[in-house]
């Protein structure tokens, strides 16, 4: 079982003008520690269950960039992106170029979005369900289409590309794309045909009946259900023990998955949560 560091907070006691130092000793010191995959947010405001919206938020590609210098073996991606927040090229054209600047580090997490008062709030088109599905959808494509050696142009309901041009290509084959979310109709419907990751959270009876339904998805589409990764995320607080985070990773590994991200919320100390990681990554090694 890997372990990840999902950063979900930047309101830290340094402050905005000494983020980026704080920021950077954070992921260094989270990577000497044993984490393998660092993730943060798409959102532009903060989201219930970690802080009220005032609270700061950094761009995600923006952070990811500045992460890459700051880190060497670590993978990095969103945990996820809103497909509405950026025409498909743009992103497809992100990752490649975080992949090749991070030697081959990037991957992208995606979803339909969700957080309507955000797009509301800063101007974001916020279609129906139906349509932001139409829309991950073709974006899928068009990352994968860009990610290959097709050139020739997309023609779909919600997007049209002249030329999928994209160069400089990753440096990996492809960039895994996880899909993220655990709806049973359209998310798992989606992740069965397109991802190479999921995240799926919740106790070990949701977590476990949604695994299910992806396996039904990946019978009907003609996937191997063992060929996608399954990954969680759970939460630190300030009683959470390095035991706590390896009795709920063990279980989480007894189900099928291979990684869990740890996020904070009411922690205003980080170094505690680099010791969280110190001492249960080599228990679950």
């Amino acid at each position: 079982m890997e372990l990840g560091l999902h950063i979900a907070d930047f309101t830290w006691d340094s402050g905005p003008a000494q983020l980026r130092r704080a920021l950077a000793e954070h992921v260094r010191e989270a990577e000497a520690a044993g984490v393998t995959r660092i993730t943060v947010m798409d959102h532009f405001w903060q989201i219930q269950g970690v802080g009220p919206a005032e609270h700061e938020m950094l761009e995600a590609y923006t952070t990811l960039g500045f992460l890459a210098a700051h880190t060497e073996k670590a993978r990095l991606s969103t945990l996820v992106t809103g497909v509405i927040y950026r025409e498909p090229a743009l992103l497809a054209k992100q990752i490649s170029t975080l992949d090749v600047l991070t030697g081959g580090r990037a991957g992208l997490g995606i979803g339909a979005a969700w957080n309507e008062d955000e797009s509301r709030g800063l101007g974001f088109a916020f279609p129906s369900v139906t349509e932001r599905f139409e829309r991950l959808e073709e974006a899928l494509r068009i990352c994968l289409q860009m990610w290959s050696d097709s050139e020739e142009p997309f023609d779909g309901k919600w997007y049209q590309l002249g030329r999928t041009l994209n160069s400089p290509q990753n440096l990996q084959s492809r960039p895994p794309i996880m899909i993220g979310g655990g709806g049973e109709k359209r998310t798992l419907r989606l992740v069965a045909q397109y991802a190479d990751q999921c995240n799926i959270a919740g106790d070990a009876e949701t977590v476990t009946h949604k695994l299910d339904v992806l396996r039904r998805h990946c019978d009907d589409v003609g996937r191997d259900y063992d060929t996608i990764e399954k990954t969680t995320i759970f939460g630190i607080d300030p009683t959470t023990t390095a035991d706590d985070i390896v009795r709920d990773a063990s279980a989480m590994r007894d189900l099928g998955f291979t990684a869990a991200y740890g996020y904070a919320h009411d922690v205003t100390d980080r170094k505690s949560i680099v010791d969280l990681f110190a001492t249960a990554v080599p228990k679950l090694s």
